[in-house]
């Protein structure tokens, strides 16, 4: 499991590994040790041998300390470092996954070139998806036609946001 170092991320993840350590899996977790200190609070007891974490430790840049290894307050101007971190970290990624030689990687969809570096391998990756289903309904509505048919209506936009996502 490779979610984004956010713990909006993280939490996502953390509930799949449940759910596959319930069915007899070994979950590797691989974060930054900032983010695993934070996933270790999540894990009950009984999933201590089921889920383990790994630790991806970014490159060195500036400003990048390793408690900013996470979006939990991080400052804005630091965002783009941390994502230019995490890509720069490919080659540790890749010698993780040669070592625990795991069947699956599931990666977040933010961390696209995860999938390649897992299939490079000849290890199946897929990808998950932690936004809820109102990001996507709205994303289907703001493409849908007039006519179309929205089949949730329960979720919806007010007038007020249509007008102004029809002014973007």
């Amino acid at each position: 499991m490779f979610p984004f170092l956010a713990y909006g991320h993280i939490s996502p993840f953390l509930n799949v590994d449940k759910k596959l350590a319930d069915r007899g899996f070994l979950i590797y977790l691989y974060s930054t040790p900032t983010n695993l200190k934070y996933a270790s609070k999540k894990i009950p007891g009984k999933y201590a041998d089921s889920i383990q974490l790994v630790e991806l430790h970014l490159p060195e840049l500036p400003d990048l300390h390793p408690h900013y290894h996470t979006t939990n307050d991080l400052p804005l101007h630091l965002h783009n470092t941390l994502q230019k971190a995490l890509k720069m970290s490919k080659p540790k990624f890749s010698k993780i996954l040669q070592n625990l030689k795991p069947d699956l990687v599931i990666y977040d969809i933010l961390q696209q070139w995860a999938e390649r570096v897992a299939n490079e391998q000849n290890i199946l990756a897929v990808k998950l998806l932690t936004s809820g289903t109102t990001v996507f309904s709205y994303f289907t509505i703001s493409l849908s036609k007039p006519g179309d048919v929205f089949l949730f209506p329960q979720i919806y936009l007010r007038k007020s946001e249509q007008v102004k996502m029809n002014e973007t």
